[in-house]
Order: C-alpha cells, then sequence, then structure tokens
C-alpha cells in the first residue's frame, strides 16, 4: 500500500479507537491484519465456545480454519448442511461464550452498523454470546449513519456477488431494493454504545484497509 494512505489509515484507526473508548467499548489499535489475527487469538480462552459473524475481514485472518482446527467449541455454519442445518447452528449459536464479527461501517459517533441476510450477525451482536469481538478496518469509519447506510448499500453488492447470492445487483453492479430470497438486506442494527454490559465489546481497529 502507498505509504501515504497508510498513514491516513493509521490516523483514523488510532481516531476511532478514542472515539470508541469514550463509548464505553474496549478498543484496541493494531497495526495489520496479522496483529489482529494474534490478539483475537489472546483473547479467545481454549475450549470456549464460538461463534463467527460472515465476514470478508475475518476470511482475510483465516479465522475459520484457525478456530475450526483449534481447542474451541465452534458453532461451524461453514459445512456443507442442508440450509435448515446451518438455520439451526446459526440459533444454537445466539449463546455461544464469544461471538467473533466484522461490522459493515462504524460512525464518528461510536455506532457499530450492520446489515444481516439472515440477521444471526446482526441479533448476536445485540445479544446473546456473551462477549462480542469486533475486528474494524479503518476503512469502514463513515461520518454519520446516512453515510454508513450508503456505504452498506455499496459492500452489499460486492458481498452479493461474493457469496453468489441470485440479487439483481450481483448481475447488474446496481442495488434495485429487490425483494428475492437471496436479498442480503433484510435485517438492519445498530449499536450506540458499550455501556450495558460493560467489557463486553471488545473492539480492535486495525489502522488499514481490511475487509469490503
Amino acid at each position: 500500500m502507498d505509504k501515504v494512505k497508510k498513514w491516513k489509515y493509521e490516523c483514523d484507526g488510532k481516531k476511532l479507537v478514542a472515539i470508541l473508548n469514550a463509548k464505553k467499548y474496549d478498543a484496541i489499535y493494531v497495526n495489520n491484519i496479522g496483529e489482529a489475527k494474534e490478539k483475537v487469538l489472546e483473547l479467545l480462552p481454549e475450549e470456549s465456545s464460538v461463534a463467527l459473524g460472515g465476514s470478508v475481514t475475518l476470511n482475510e485472518m483465516d479465522l475459520i480454519n484457525v478456530i475450526r482446527n483449534g481447542n474451541y467449541n465452534f458453532y461451524d455454519r461453514y459445512q456443507d448442511l442442508p440450509f435448515s442445518d446451518i438455520v439451526e447452528i446459526m440459533r444454537q449459536s445466539m449463546v455461544a461464550d464469544y461471538l467473533i464479527t466484522s461490522t459493515n461501517a462504524v460512525t464518528e459517533a461510536g455506532e457499530l452498523v450492520n446489515m444481516d441476510c439472515s440477521g444471526n450477525r446482526a441479533a448476536g451482536m445485540l445479544f446473546g454470546p456473551k462477549k462480542v469481538i469486533v475486528v474494524i478496518g479503518a476503512n469502514k469509519l463513515v461520518k454519520n449513519m446516512d453515510e454508513a447506510l450508503e456505504r452498506i448499500k455499496n459492500v452489499a453488492i460486492l458481498n452479493s456477488k461474493r457469496i453468489n447470492h441470485k440479487t439483481p445487483c450481483a448481475e447488474t453492479g446496481v442495488c434495485n431494493d429487490c425483494f428475492v430470497k437471496g436479498r442480503l438486506c433484510n435485517y438492519l442494527s445498530v449499536v450506540n454504545n458499550g455501556a450495558k454490559f460493560p467489557g463486553r465489546f471488545t473492539i480492535i481497529v486495525v489502522g488499514d484497509e481490511v475487509g469490503y
């Protein structure tokens, strides 16, 4: 990456950590995705039960394979199973010790904004798992909710294409506000702060471009 662009992400990342800590999350700055992976595994006790939210950021960390092959009780919804079985795993994962995920956007007010297809990631961030670890690239920082929703709309197009959902946007590259079964934009959630359950949210902010 261009060193000036990297410098800007570092500045934004450190700014974001300060915002998030002020909003009662436990926020940590790291310089790159490798350090983020190390920090996640440092925070994750062996034999704990773990769920993962669908995320390009976690894919870049190869976290699915690490958790699957580690000493954890993994709610593994990434298996080749009928959809009804996957949904049952999603339901069970609501009582995991740890949910590890990313977020679609984070505002300058410290709001974590997410749009889901099935709702399991958004729901788990709000309530259920005892601890939530969120890995965020500094590229996901936006000014306000309007910018967050615009960012989410554009990212949904990329994710539809990535996971081969049969949506109009995966064909045209443009949001059609569709109502097809594969639509990703079904459930919107906003976490305003981390004050309700102190210590529940640990947010690892990467001073780099990570994920979509």
